[in-house]
């Protein structure tokens, strides 16, 4: 076979053994291995493959990012500002109809912008916001859908673990892609919550119990002192995080530990950190780092294997002469980046998917911050998709509510997803969406 066969035979191969539950990362380094074994004839070529990948993929300065963010949205999750981010949005919408859905939305897109992980805002709003909407009489099946719908906020508002892990692989500026993610996630913070008004006062039994949605409005106001204080650690947390990477005080790498280093003192101050809780933390970010770059190495080296192969350039030249247009790749690249999300998680994906469409798109001289920005909101539609759906099933495990199905949740995001691609196809047709600050920042520079 030629090595553009093997290519072609890898995926195959590849898709085969994810959706018969071969682990992800196994899937891509054991490939990867036996790919080049067989493209060079030589195993020892296979063999130095692995150790190039690992030792010079994860090397890489900007790496850092990942472990630190990661333990900074897990020491912000023990200080309870979670909690905190809830209560002060539900605190401004207790008036309006359907107020707790949307301060479930507004919360998570606050608590997207410290920490930069889907999987945390599912686990911490599942935690908070579903009991206190079934309490106030919401339905189950709303409940869970918000909270899943909303909890994709986190890869999208800067930081974003995923935008990060694109600028890796397109080779782009971070704080770019940071920025570029403002204006999609604003919009979509402002469409789930449009879409949740339209639920409540069209279609009131699809979202609470008779009566409820009036009796949740009729709710005290925080004192100011409590506000007050539930507010300053958040915005003090958001200004040296972002304001700190907008300003060029710091790199990405430094501003995830400078944020890291503000929530443990949050922790310490609110007597929210013990030691055990404290060696807690630093195992769960151990474990999500090490998946996380475990989950790289094996894209690295599957995406060597496939330049080694010359399966990317024969993909271009063929893509070439079909004369698609750049319109036509773009929803071929959507399509594909979804249907993977019914049976990969959003990191593999793109690690799989982007290094052969960059190729593919290169001709068309593609803004890659606009591509980056696009790709994680496709990618992200995964996490609320049959069969997978990543963040459905974080819920479903951090549920304490056992009545409420897995079909529940699912059938409860469905609306989001729904919307999120609405938001996608103005972000492909509108680029000024996410580029209009990241081009005035490029004009002051």
């Amino acid at each position: 076979m030629t090595g553009f066969e093997i290519g072609i035979v890898s995926i195959i191969a590849m898709l085969l053994l994810i959706y018969i539950g071969m682990h992800v990362p196994v899937v891509l380094a054991l490939i990867s291995f036996v790919g080049v074994w067989i493209i060079k004839g030589n195993v020892n070529i296979a063999i130095s493959l692995l150790w190039i990948s690992a030792a010079k993929t994860v090397a890489d300065f900007l790496f850092g990012v990942i472990p630190l963010f990661v333990l900074m949205g897990l020491l912000v999750s023990t200080a309870g500002m979670g909690r905190d981010t809830y209560d002060i949005a539900q605190n401004a919408l207790r008036r309006v109809r359907g107020g707790l859905g949307m301060a479930t939305v507004i919360a998570n897109a606050i608590f997207a912008a410290i920490t930069g992980v889907s999987i945390a805002s599912a686990t911490v709003f599942t935690r908070i916001s579903v009991p206190e909407m079934l309490r106030y009489g919401y339905k189950g099946r709303f409940a869970v859908g918000t909270v899943a719908g909303s909890s994709v906020l986190g890869m999208l508002i800067p930081p974003s673990i995923l935008l990060i892990i694109f600028a890796l692989i397109a080779e782009e500026s971070v704080g770019d892609l940071f920025i570029a993610g403002i204006g999609p996630g604003i919009l979509l913070t402002f469409s789930f919550c449009v879409l949740i008004a339209i639920m409540a006062y069209g279609f009131p039994n699809m979202v609470a119990q008779p009566g409820a949605l009036d009796q949740q409005m009729d709710q005290e106001k925080m004192p100011g002192r409590e506000l007050w204080s539930k507010t300053y650690p958040i915005v003090i947390l958001v200004i040296v995080v972002l304001g700190g990477i907008y300003m060029g005080w710091y790199t990405p790498t430094e501003a995830g530990a400078a944020g890291a280093f503000v929530a443990f003192l949050f922790a310490l101050m609110r007597r929210q950190l013990t030691v055990r809780k404290l060696w807690d933390v630093l195992v769960e970010t151990g474990h999500i780092t090490a998946t996380l770059l475990f989950l790289i190495i094996a894209a690295s080296m599957y995406s060597r294997m496939l330049g080694i192969s010359g399966l990317p350039t024969e993909l271009g030249r063929v893509i070439g002469d079909m004369n698609a247009s750049f319109v036509q790749l773009m929803i071929m690249y959507v399509v594909i980046l979804i249907i993977l999300g019914t049976i990969i998680d959003s990191v593999s994906i793109m690690l799989i998917a982007v290094p052969l469409f960059l190729v593919v798109l290169k001709p068309f001289d593609v803004d890659l911050v606009w591509f980056g920005v696009v790709t994680v909101i496709a990618v992200e539609i995964g996490l609320l998709t049959p069969p997978l759906g990543l963040a459905v099933y974080v819920i479903k495990s951090t549920l304490v509510q056992k009545d409420i199905s897995l079909a529940d949740i699912f059938i409860g995001a469905a609306p989001f997803a729904l919307v999120m691609l609405f938001v996608l196809i103005l972000v492909m047709i509108f680029p000024e969406i996410p580029l209009a600050l990241v081009d005035l920042k490029r004009s002051l520079n």
